[in-house]
């Protein structure tokens, strides 16, 4: 592992279905992607890279502006690089739910598609 430590959090965000927002820190922004599905370990998931967002969400719940529903932070902790490229993203995450290894590999360029894994990586 090459990285100093860093925060991640995964918020629970309600607008036009649910989905799982996991964010990074990544510079003066967190690096975000959406997983469509209920995180399970060793399960590929599709995920969608987001716009970057702004480090107060690492501990927001709540009303999100602009009507876009509402977040409840599932899960936060600490997290250290192993991997950070264009297209592969792996961390070893401590949280208080998810421990372990989590890959982010894009499948997709054009459409920012993604799939996340969490634990046994190949």
């Amino acid at each position: 592992m090459h990285d100093n430590p860093r925060r991640f959090a995964v918020l629970e965000h309600r607008w036009d279905g649910v989905h799982w927002d996991f964010l990074v820190e990544d510079g003066p922004a967190l690096r975000t992607w959406a997983i469509d599905r209920p995180i399970v370990e060793g399960d590929d998931l599709p995920a969608r890279e987001l716009p970057a967002h702004r480090w107060v969400y690492l501990e927001f719940e709540g009303e999100v502006s602009g009507g876009r529903g509402t977040v409840r932070r599932w899960d936060g902790g600490s997290c250290r690089v192993v991997e950070w490229s264009e297209g592969l993203v792996r961390l070893e995450v401590r949280g208080s739910q998810l421990v372990g290894s989590v890959q982010f590999r894009r499948i997709d360029e054009g459409r920012r598609s993604w799939l996340f894994r969490l634990g046994k990586l190949s």
